[in-house]
């Protein structure tokens, strides 16, 4: 449903400023995009303050054409797809939708609204910012492919196109898809009743902590939100708290692979790792050491083994072993996913009208939290989602905000090192 402050002006269809190529209108996808649900789609927003004295229409104009020149160059996302492992590029075209906000952009940094945030993709608000926000289908690719399509488009869009590295779909040569069924369940859960809250945690504090337990900031941070969502959810209902938890971290391996998968490659290489914690295991140091120990042996064990026949083993022995362990616990287990795209330069992205004022995202899973660098790097930005009940006890926990500011002004984010 569109929020009451946004108005749909248009809908259309972009298609390429020049036809695919015979040869590339079949494209074979590899076993991990094979793997990912057709229902999945990320999506992150860019905000721009005052970008332009132009006419919206002109604005309007210029991201098409920007973006149909991109599409050349990205060609199934132009498609469609035609089975679980591939996709018809048959330029079809990438929907575009436009709409305008009946608001200063100013109004929405200062006290965010997520659900808001959810009808941006993109829009003008009244003072001539404007939001731009993508949202390409998973099975195509992963956050850094994502990331090299926004930054195509913002290249073409301010006219700088000529040192461009051009994207290769080339995944399934590594990691073919197979010809059999196998579940695609990710453990994301679309729920009833579902909020949504911004904590910016101060790398200040996180780095003592780093001083004191060990650890990396995105583990730091990521172990304090499970501690304290494991809390929220025992004092919100006791009675059918599990004993059993788990964390499933997303883990890229494009440069645990040998030879590594290049930056301009398109495609997903990642795993979830799952990491498994008693209800008496959610120390900081122990969580902590847990999540390293996961990734390390993953990285040791497994992350080169994703290609070729190997390839298709491992993912077939980890899904197998996934499965009998939720099998073991008949399904009475906490299942948390997180994913961070910190170190992601995403506040590079200049479509020619400076650098983005705020980035951010949304969701409407539960128990998912995204983590992303704050636009000076000072701290580090989580998107958490609970169950509306849980989340009234999470934003309220002491620990975390002892090292976080709970739904903060994104202009005082973004526009000034001191927020707390």
């Amino acid at each position: 449903m569109t929020h009451p402050l946004v108005k749909i002006i248009s809908r259309k269809m972009i298609k390429p400023s020049s036809p695919t190529p015979h040869h590339q209108r079949n494209l074979q996808l590899s076993f991990l995009d094979q793997l990912l649900p057709p229902t999945l789609y990320p999506s992150i927003i860019f905000f721009y303050s005052s970008p332009t004295s132009d006419p919206a229409s002109t604005v309007s104009e210029s991201l098409h054409a920007s973006l149909s020149k991109s599409l050349v160059l990205f060609y199934p996302l132009a498609g469609r797809l035609k089975t679980a492992a591939s996709v018809h590029c048959n330029d079809e075209g990438a929907h575009f939708l436009e709409a305008r906000v009946n608001c200063q952009l100013s109004d929405l940094l200062k006290v965010p609204e997520h659900k808001l945030l959810n009808n941006l993709i993109p829009d003008l608000f009244n003072c001539g910012g404007i939001a731009v926000a993508a949202s390409p289908i998973h099975k195509i690719g992963d956050a850094g492919a994502y990331y090299k399509f926004i930054q195509t488009w913002a290249a073409i869009h301010r006219g700088e196109s000529d040192q461009l590295v051009l994207p290769e779909f080339n995944g399934a040569s590594v990691l073919p898809p197979r010809e059999l069924s196998l579940p695609n369940n990710l453990g994301l859960i679309p729920n009833q009743k579902l909020t949504t809250r911004t904590f910016v945690f101060d790398v200040t504090k996180i780095a003592s902590l780093k001083a004191k337990i060990g650890g990396t900031h995105v583990e730091l941070v990521s172990a304090i939100i499970l501690r304290s969502a494991l809390a929220a959810s025992h004092k919100s209902k006791p009675e059918t708290t599990s004993s059993t938890n788990v964390l499933s971290q997303i883990v890229s391996f494009r440069n645990r692979i040998v030879p590594a998968v290049a930056p301009n490659v398109m495609g997903n290489w990642f795993w979830s790792v799952q990491v498994v914690f008693k209800q008496n295991e959610t120390e900081l140091q122990e969580s902590v050491a847990k999540m390293r120990k996961g990734v390390t042996d993953f990285y040791k064990e497994k992350a080169d083994r994703f290609k070729g026949q190997d390839g298709f083993r491992v993912v077939s022995e980890s899904l197998r072993e996934r499965g009998e362990f939720f099998k073991s616990t008949k399904g009475c287990i906490n299942l948390y996913r997180g994913t961070s795209l910190c170190k992601l330069p995403v506040y590079e992205i200049d479509f020619g009208w400076r650098k983005p004022t705020w980035v951010t995202s949304q969701s409407n899973h539960k128990n998912l939290f995204l983590l992303i660098d704050t636009k000076h790097g000072d701290g580090i930005e989580v998107w958490v989602t609970l169950d509306e009940e849980e989340m009234a006890i999470f934003e309220s926990e002491e620990e975390l905000l002892s090292f976080a500011c709970a739904n903060p002004s994104a202009i005082v984010n973004h526009q000034s090192h001191s927020r707390m």
